[in-house]
């Protein structure tokens, strides 16, 4: 055990021929004598040593093998070979891990791919099935370039597709998406396998009524499994019989012509590439049927500041269910400010979070009408809302509280 804690570590060492001649410009002796230099050190200092021959699916084999048996005599305990640069398919990683594990039979071997060709999560699955005994993996496929395995990717194939024990409550993965999410600023494209936002969403109204009557026909993955909840959307893709089937399971039964208006709402949404929500399709037809319930947050007042060297400062004064909510933040422009301040303010009491902002003028001339469109989430729901206004601040905090109550009140 080291001072710092450590009780193992992952020794990155070259064994391609070109890291070690255009990055290092070392000899094969060199890369040896290093090898057993930095695996006998880590070893006298009681820490358990996974070697890592970086970019070892380019390497010689003779020498990658030769660096492993270095390794391996001077006190290795795995060694972890990586595909740096994703080059590997399915077949070839398949050989290229039998070949290890025909010279080094027990030897734990680890897997380490990267995602530059789509295909880490393949490759690490397939190195498994020719004898790697452990994956390397990050949240949300996150990682160098085009990143690397992806760790509910990986966790949920084994355990539905292998039907392997793999200690992981997987349960948690959309938890812990969300949260590398916030944290790095990383978002996740929405047609991620599992944690995507479109991967448990269905609009087709073929599949929505066939997912009705059995979750089994479109869903090969139970969403309880990852966290996730079944989410019925309308879009560009909606009948209006869907609809108003999809309507009715939300307690709602509009007129013919009601149901016209709410389509085309829809539709609008739609046309911009954006899935409608349960909540988003709620708000349309409450609006439309006169049944909008009063929001639970409120615009008081908002005031913006900026100019030339000056920083850009937004507060904002909020009513939420009967208090007064009070808050000033800075931004890149007056809008950034304003809806900083309002997200600031929103924050004490309900996690809502910004995914998506989107202008444009809907008439010409120094006075347009501008039209915002937001789109926010909290925990797995999801709203769109729509604000106008010839004031872009006040379209885009309108559209903001508007996609809020939304939410809080979607509870």
């Amino acid at each position: 055990m080291t001072k710092c804690g450590a009780d193992s570590v992952f020794l990155v060492i070259p064994s391609s021929d070109i890291h070690i001649k255009s990055k290092l410009r070392k000899s094969y002796d060199e890369m040896l004598r290093i090898t057993e230099e930095s695996v006998q050190y880590a070893k006298d200092h009681g820490l358990l040593v996974e070697l890592g021959p970086e970019d070892a699916t380019r390497a010689n084999v003779s020498f990658l093998k030769d660096m492993i048996m270095t390794a391996v005599e001077a006190g290795a305990d795995r060694v972890t070979p990586p595909d740096t640069v994703g080059i590997m398919t399915p077949e070839r990683i398949y050989e290229f891990f039998s070949e290890l594990k025909r010279s080094f039979p027990r030897l734990v071997f680890g897997t380490h791919c990267h995602n530059d060709y789509g295909q880490a999560t393949a490759n690490s699955l397939s190195a498994l099935r020719a004898g790697a005994g452990l994956v390397h993996v990050t949240v949300n496929g996150i990682g160098e370039r085009a990143g690397n395995a992806s760790l509910e990717e990986i966790a949920v194939s084994l355990r539905l597709q292998y039907e392997a024990e793999i200690g992981i409550k997987t349960e948690r993965l959309y938890e812990a998406s969300q949260l590398v999410t916030r944290l790095t600023g990383v978002p996740v494209q929405p047609n991620k396998a599992i944690v995507g936002e479109n991967a448990f969403a269905h609009e087709a109204g073929i599949h929505t009524h066939a997912i009705l009557n059995n979750p089994l026909t479109y869903e090969p993955i139970q969403p309880e499994l990852v966290g996730r909840t079944r989410r019925m959307v309308a879009g560009k893709h909606s009948g209006s019989a869907g609809l108003r089937a999809t309507l009715k399971e939300l307690g709602l039964i509009p007129t013919d012509e009601q149901l016209r208006d709410i389509f085309l709402r829809v539709k609008s949404v739609g046309d911009r590439g954006k899935l409608v929500t349960d909540a988003d399709l709620k708000a349309f037809a409450e609006t439309v049927m006169g049944l909008h319930s009063e929001g639970a947050l409120k615009l008081q007042e908002v005031t913006v500041v900026t100019g030339d060297k000056v920083t850009p400062t937004g507060s904002v004064k909020l009513s939420y269910r009967g208090k007064s909510l009070m808050e000033a933040a800075i931004g890149i422009g007056p809008v950034d400010a304003a809806m900083n301040a309002v997200r600031k303010a929103v924050s004490v009491v309900e996690p809502i979070r910004l995914e998506e902002y989107h202008v444009k003028a809907i008439t010409g001339g120094t006075d347009a009408l501008v039209e915002v469109l937001v789109r926010l989430r909290k925990g797995d729901s999801v709203a769109t809302a729509i604000g106008a206004d010839g004031d872009i601040v006040m379209a885009s905090v309108e559209a903001l509280i508007d996609g809020m109550n939304v939410l809080i009140n979607n509870k």
